[in-house]
């Protein structure tokens, strides 16, 4: 008995194990209970303040995704009315969500859309009595209890099974939505029942999955579907007519977990690009050399500072690598692309929502040389502070890969400099959902007033923008970045070794001099 407590050697004494196995499986129920009590007894009187006070704005005061903020988002808000959900984790018989998922949104968000997660603003109370309102704005939840949860079987999860998994996804044709490798890249248009343009999403970002990127997650997705969108159901006790048994839906899973790309993922803390030094420099944007460089990626967010204002990007994010020689530098920019859009090719022209424009990529730095004083205003500088910007777009079929040099003197306020004077140069291509173009430059030109001058060991202000041309982006209509840092990386000389060695012994001898002082005293 020893180790065991003092309440453990009674309920053991009294009850024996079986007594015991009883007491624990009350106990994880009691446990559960305050759960299933608070979703089911909410204070729908203190849920229609906080969302009165909170969320509104978006989804309007009776619920109907009306708010005033409402037609600035896509994809639009909720509408509470109706009763429809997409992310669900109740039984395939029934298209209403567990009062866990309705929690489970309000606490964590929806990525990539303009519901935020309120777990850091309101307490668990709150957002129970914030679901118990939100049940009350549609009589399709009655007075019924909690809908039954979703049967998640057998659990299977492995290296095995994510090869099972591979050819799931193709016998399902997920492909034809979510692409080859996962990235969400089109062959026809989608939209879902509402007539909203509708974006599979990309597997390779499971922080991006708005209803979570667990395997339970993702297993009930793929089971449930996604209500209004192309997104069906695949629930099937046996496989056939793109359906999949349960043992086929877990595989699925492993598969696309499989897929996730942590290179793409912002990290806290890493933005500077750093370039590394390199005597022959990548020939292209595929050269395997730059597998050998560190990246940075970067969130890309939509202009909503100077007309016209962009409110519904597409792309998200950017990863840039650098390497530099004695005379040039040369970056690779990587960005998931639903689509390659270059007017004049048909399958574009098709997939796109509006006017087809070419995709494009752009980065811009201070015009000559920075020497660490006040930054240009990252909105293409000022009169006081240019900025240079290296541009590439998609061009258009007649006319691909298109590269343009600018100085900017503020927003509207551009030249474009000839670009043989900085030696610009780009190559770019498409493939599986992805672009990557690669900038070539001189470090240093002649005409310092048009140009940027690096200079390695330094720290530039770089920053970066991004058209998506299916989504009709163009001009002012685009994402971006604001400043961050380039720094070519100085070669390491023999005195960062030397130094720091000499640093030690002196201190080591130091302390070993006043030691045998201190002992002869």
């Amino acid at each position: 008995m020893k180790g065991r407590s003092m309440a453990t050697r009674f309920i053991t004494d009294k009850l024996g194990r079986a007594g015991l196995a009883a007491f624990g499986l009350i106990l994880a129920a009691a446990l559960c209970a305050p759960t299933q009590a608070r979703a089911a007894s909410g204070d729908v009187q203190n849920g229609a303040k906080i969302y009165n006070k909170r969320c509104w704005w978006c989804h309007g005061k009776k619920g109907a995704a009306d708010g005033p903020a409402a037609t600035f988002l896509v994809p639009p808000p909720r509408d509470f009315s109706m009763g429809v959900y997409k992310y669900k984790t109740s039984a395939p018989t029934t298209p209403l969500p567990r009062d866990e998922d309705l929690f489970n949104r309000i606490t964590n968000g929806m990525p990539g859309t303009g519901m935020p997660a309120w777990n850091d603003v309101l307490s668990d109370k709150d957002r129970w009595d914030l679901v118990a309102y939100i049940k009350s704005l549609t009589d399709l939840f009655g007075k019924e209890a909690n809908p039954p949860a979703l049967d998640f079987g057998k659990k299977k999860m492995g290296a095995d099974m994510v090869e099972k998994g591979k050819k799931a996804f193709q016998d399902a044709k997920c492909f034809e939505c979510h692409g080859q490798a996962g990235k969400g890249d089109l062959t026809k248009k989608l939209k879902e029942d509402s007539g909203i343009r509708e974006w599979p999403r990309n597997l390779t970002k499971p922080w991006t999955f708005r209803g979570g990127n667990t395997p339970e997650d993702i297993f009930s997705r793929v089971t449930n579907g996604i209500p209004n969108t192309q997104m069906n159901s695949f629930a099937a006790a046996t496989t056939g007519n793109g359906k999949l048994s349960e043992e086929d839906r877990w595989a699925v899973v492993n598969y696309v977990m499989s897929l996730a790309d942590d290179s793409k993922k912002v990290k806290d803390g890493v933005t500077v690009v750093k370039g590394i030094l390199r005597d022959a420099l990548p020939k292209d944007e595929n050269d395997p050399a730059w597998d050998t460089a560190p990246s940075t990626a970067y969130f890309l967010v939509p202009q909503i500072i100077q007309k016209e204002r962009f409110f519904t990007p597409t792309n998200d994010g950017l990863k840039v690598r650098a390497f530099y020689n004695a005379k040039e530098v040369a970056f690779q920019l990587e960005w998931d692309d639903r689509t390659k859009s270059m007017p004049g090719d048909p399958v574009a022209e098709s997939i796109a929502w509006d006017t087809l424009t070419p995709d494009a990529v752009a980065v811009q730095m201070p015009i000559g040389t920075f020497t660490g004083n006040e930054k240009p205003y990252f909105g293409h500088g000022d009169t006081s502070h240019a900025v240079s910007m290296l541009y590439w777009s998609a061009g258009t079929v007649q006319a691909p890969n298109a590269a343009k040099l600018f100085d900017y003197t503020g927003s509207g306020k551009r030249e474009e400099v000839d670009p043989k004077t900085a030696g610009f140069a780009t190559s770019a291509s498409y493939k599986d959902g992805t672009w990557r173009v690669m900038m070539k430059r001189t470090l240093t030109t002649a005409n310092k007033e048009k140009v940027t001058q690096l200079e390695p060991g330094q720290y530039i202000p770089v920053a970066f923008a991004n058209w998506d041309g299916s989504n009709g982006e163009a001009g002012s209509k685009h994402t971006l970045t604001t400043w961050y840092w380039l720094l070519l990386m100085p070669p390491t000389g023999s005195e960062v070794v030397v130094i720091p060695v000499v640093v030690f012994f002196a201190l080591v001898g130091g302390q070993l001099a006043a030691a045998a002082l201190m002992k002869k005293k």
